[in-house]
């Protein structure tokens, strides 16, 4: 009786989460994530599945972002017919986010083909509607703290912080006549935060796979309210447009929290605020429907004037021609819309239209991965590649990190010291090469253990 773990993705790169278990003859996953950032990065989707999607049997979900969650689709039109396990949030928000991944993906695939900028003639959709949906109907929702029980292993999730559903999974794997217990911490939230609960200790691992997003860096100590008022006062005075890219789950809804906040402070005036992405608006009902797993008083009967998840002139923008009068619409205002490293969606039009313009600002107030558009921008560049397109670079360029949905290397090492015992085996993954370098050795430093940082593609026998 053997236990293997292949490091498929999120290694040695932030994106792309995947991890192949097989224990014994039976073969699992451990989240189906895109990867996202470089063209080389990207291309990696399109290759072939380590083994035979048919052969695994089943897939469990840390939690609804695209990079954990992406490729789903592509594995199911591969032939993977088993169940999907995730949180009950996390269904809920997979049941908009992977519809929305493949429109996305089967709308950038007509416009590369309308505009010719695609390498590849014609261009094709990574996957469709119909195979997100697919996906769908395999979805199995498990609740926290509850074990679920198959023929190879038991597994139970707990509450991570990240966004809304998101789980650290432990697994009780049989492995040459023992029991062991791994843990996957999936993508931590914060210890702090005043709209996600902290992550969950956990005092016990024989494997732990840990991320490192933020590994080797501390996350601005400085008020979070003080930085969103300057970059909104920046466009009130400049009677700009303040461009917001954001996930649609998670961190839009932490972004209305704060202007609503600052607003009710009188901070700020009262602006138009434009949420143009219609998953984002369904995803603040969720967040809604599943008020235990956060710290909001919130409820679905709740009206805007109450609701902290809404500004005082909060529009909801669904149709693609309500998001086109948006790119004409005279500042100051504020528009938030997906995707949150400019991947793809709705934002990229803004972009285009608002960049070459000094009066407007483009804030970001997410991790943006090495090779992202969103990368680019903040390291200066002057000019941008948008939909084929050399786009100039005008606008202001801001950052608040301290509206991260990631524990930096602090409050990793926070989490990490809840295990009473070092792991027998440590993990590094879903960081950057510094990233995750620098969190091995502050492992090693502080806590006294080693931890391996492996590579994509390599296998461990546990």
């Amino acid at each position: 009786m053997g236990l293997k773990i292949t490091f498929l993705g999120a290694a040695g790169t932030v994106t792309g989460s995947r991890y192949l278990l097989a224990v014994n003859q039976s073969k699992y996953l451990v989240d189906c994530g895109l990867f996202q950032g470089s063209r080389k990065l990207k291309e990696l989707n399109w290759s072939n599945f380590a083994v035979s999607p048919a052969e695994i049997k089943g897939v469990f979900l840390t939690h609804a972002h695209i990079d954990h969650v992406g490729l789903l689709p592509r594995l199911v039109h591969q032939g993977f017919q088993g169940p999907v396990y995730a949180t009950e949030a996390t269904c809920a928000l997979l049941n908009l986010a992977l519809p929305d991944s493949a429109h996305l993906q089967e709308q950038e695939a007509i416009y590369a083909n309308k505009k010719g900028y695609s390498r590849h003639k014609p261009a094709l959709p990574l996957y469709t509607a119909a195979d997100a949906q697919n996906v769908l109907a395999l979805l199995q929702p498990v609740r926290f703290y509850q074990a679920l029980k198959t023929a190879d292993l038991e597994i139970t999730w707990h509450p991570a912080g990240h966004i809304l559903g998101s789980a650290i999974l432990e697994l009780h794997v049989p492995s040459n006549n023992k029991l062991v217990r791994i843990v996957f911490s999936g993508d931590l939230g914060r210890f702090d935060d005043e709209i996600m609960k902290p992550p969950s200790l956990l005092e016990q691992a024989d494997v732990l796979i840990v991320e490192s997003t933020y590994g080797n860096r501390k996350h601005d100590a400085g008020s979070i309210e003080e930085s969103l008022a300057d970059e909104i006062d920046t466009i009130v005075q400049r009677e700009g447009v303040l461009l917001i890219p954001a996930f649609a789950a998670g961190r839009t809804q932490q972004v209305l929290y704060y202007i609503r906040k600052l607003q009710d402070q009188k901070r700020i005036p009262d602006l138009p605020v434009f949420i143009d992405s219609p998953m984002a608006v369904d995803a603040s009902q969720i967040y809604c429907k599943y008020g235990d797993d956060h710290n909001l008083d919130v409820n679905l009967l709740m009206d805007e004037n109450n609701c902290p998840l809404r500004c005082r002139q909060t529009n909801f923008i669904r149709d693609v021609e309500a998001s086109k009068i948006l790119n004409t619409r005279p500042g100051p205002a504020i528009i938030i819309s997906a995707s949150g490293m400019l991947s793809g969606g709705r934002i990229l039009h803004h972009l285009k239209w608002r960049l070459p313009d000094k009066r407007n600002s483009v804030l970001f107030v997410g991790y943006q991965a090495e090779g992202t558009r969103g990368r680019r921008l903040l390291d200066g560049a002057a000019r941008i590649r948008i939909h084929g397109e050399e786009v100039p670079v005008r606008a202001r360029v801001a950052q608040v990190q301290a509206l991260s949905g990631h524990a930096d290397q602090t409050e990793l090492l926070r989490w990490l010291s809840g295990f009473l015992k070092p792991p027998a085996r440590s993990f590094i993954t879903h960081g950057e090469t510094e990233s995750s370098g620098e969190l091995q050795v502050q492992i090693a430093k502080r806590l006294g253990w080693q931890a391996t940082i492996p590579a994509r593609g390599e296998i461990f026998e546990i």
